[in-house]
């Protein structure tokens, strides 16, 4: 069985996402299409507060990578776009399986952010 994509698009800039086996990224994929306003955080990520909880199990960040699409407690959704290290707790979601670029799409402000299966 081949892992769940999603697709991931930011005005005309299209990505590929892979989604994790865990109760929280099919959680994520079941309220799929969506399309949200994502809020700009610390110049290396975006969230939005989701409307509905998901199952959470959180780790420590560590190494977070560009395109790492995470869980910060049971419902704000969080989109990295770069590389950094934290000691903040996230459940990872899934990645971008291609980020070049993903930094330029989502540039600096409030964007809106459509996920959708694919």
């Amino acid at each position: 069985m081949s892992a769940p994509h999603m697709k991931i698009t930011i005005g005309k800039a299209v990505f590929t996402a892979t989604l994790y086996d865990n109760p929280s990224a099919h959680a994520f994929k079941a309220m799929l299409p969506m399309t949200i306003d994502m809020n700009e955080l610390n110049g290396n990520e975006k969230y939005d507060d989701l409307s509905n909880t998901l199952p959470a199990k959180s780790t420590v960040g560590g190494d977070l990578k560009a395109g790492d699409l995470a869980l910060y407690g049971n419902k704000v959704l969080v989109l990295f776009y770069k590389n950094f290290h934290t000691s903040y707790s996230y459940t990872k979601l899934g990645s971008v399986d291609h980020p070049s670029g993903l930094a330029a799409a989502l540039g600096a402000g409030n964007i809106v952010v459509k996920f959708e299966k694919n």
